[in-house]
Formats: structure tokens, C-alpha cells, sequence
């Protein structure tokens, strides 16, 4: 059996591949640049270290998570992925953890399991719901701007990395967006065909685990 290290560099292939396929001029999300790469203000000559992370180095480490964590290579931690229309992140889940229904409005993810084993599943605009159990070595993708989640059931902790048509892919949780903000509890309690004091019960139960 492939060791994880393994499965990990084949999906780097994998999902270079990927990217290409997906980015063209007709669907990228992000714009096309005129120059070879884009420098920050305060990078006026950059050298080969600009252009490295060492932060997915952590996946090498022991680890005693007990929440769901993300290690993200988006232009924002790796700012030579500006206008490169591509970005990662690794995904850890320790037992019963989940990443809770999001989106990301600017590129699709595809997902790869390289240990564990995840339930996936995405909403499509007319409310259909996809679900499949993911193994390791297994693909899902998500399509951009739908809602979905991932949610490993199983005691063995699982790891996935996901590649991302865009440098900036951008985050929506569902659970911070709608009851992590200032929307108004009456409005909420209406949308969602409840009372206020279920709505401020959702509020505080947010609140506590930040």
C-alpha cells in the first residue's frame, strides 16, 4: 500500500493537472496577468525563497488535534500565488470532526484523500444532494460557489489536500456567515421558521467554541 507521503506527491500531479485543465482565459475566476508574476509593494527583487512555503511542513510532524484544522497556501499566506490562478490547502481531521457547510465563490475544490476516510457531499442549485464515502487515494470535486462539507465518522484521523482554480478562492461558512454576524434575530428566526431564543441559542453555541 502507498505510504501517505506518496499519495501526497501523486496529488500534487494530480492537481497541477487539474489546474491547467480548468483555467483558461473563458473560466478562470482569477484575472489574466501581463507580466510573469506579481510582486507585493515591499519585494522589489525576489529570490527563489519568495516563491517557496514551508508551511504544509507541519503535515510531517506529530500531531494531538482534536479539532478540525486547515493549513492554507492561498495568495494571502503565499503571496506568490498571486495571479497564478491556483492555491492548496491541507485539511486534517481528527475523529468526529467535520469542516461545516461552506462555499468558495471564486473556484471549484477538488479533493484528495491521502490517509483516513471522509463522508462528502455537496447541495446543486435545485437542492440535490451528492454524498459519497471517500477513501484514501480517493477524488471529489466540488463545483464553485455550491455548498459542501466534509466529516470524517471514523476514529482513524483523516488527512486531504485540496487544489483550487484560484489564488484567492474565498471562504463562506454557513454557520459564521448566518449566525457569527449582526443579522438581525427576528430576520433569522423567520428564514429559518423558528423563534428568536432558538436563533440566539445557535448564537451563543458559535460564541463558545471561538
Amino acid at each position: 500500500m502507498a505510504s501517505p507521503i506518496n499519495l501526497f506527491f501523486t496529488f500534487l500531479t494530480i492537481a497541477t493537472t487539474f489546474s491547467l485543465l480548468i483555467i483558461s482565459p473563458s473560466t478562470a475566476s482569477d484575472p489574466d496577468i501581463l507580466s510573469d508574476f506579481i510582486l507585493p509593494p515591499n519585494v522589489t527583487n525576489p529570490n527563489a525563497s519568495f516563491f517557496t512555503s514551508t508551511s504544509f511542513r507541519a503535515l510531517l510532524q506529530p500531531s494531538n488535534l482534536t479539532t478540525f484544522n486547515a493549513i492554507k497556501a492561498t495568495m494571502a499566506e503565499f503571496p506568490a500565488l498571486n495571479g497564478q490562478s491556483v492555491s492548496l490547502a491541507a485539511l486534517r481531521f481528527p475523529s468526529a470532526t467535520a469542516n461545516p457547510p461552506h462555499t468558495h465563490p471564486r473556484a471549484a475544490e477538488l479533493l484528495f484523500i491521502v490517509s483516513g476516510a471522509l463522508e462528502v457531499g455537496f447541495v446543486d442549485t435545485t437542492n440535490k444532494l451528492f454524498t459519497r464515502t471517500l477513501r484514501a487515494g480517493d477524488m471529489f470535486v466540488f463545483p464553485k460557489g455550491l455548498v459542501h462539507f466534509q466529516y470524517n465518522a471514523w476514529e482513524e484521523a483523516a488527512l486531504a489536500i485540496s487544489s483550487f482554480g484560484s489564488a484567492n478562492a474565498g471562504l463562506v461558512s454557513l454557520p459564521a456567515t448566518l449566525f457569527g454576524t449582526e443579522i438581525d434575530d427576528e430576520v433569522l428566526a423567520k428564514g429559518f421558521k423558528t423563534d428568536v431564543d432558538t436563533v440566539r441559542a445557535l448564537k451563543a453555541g458559535l460564541a463558545t467554541k471561538h
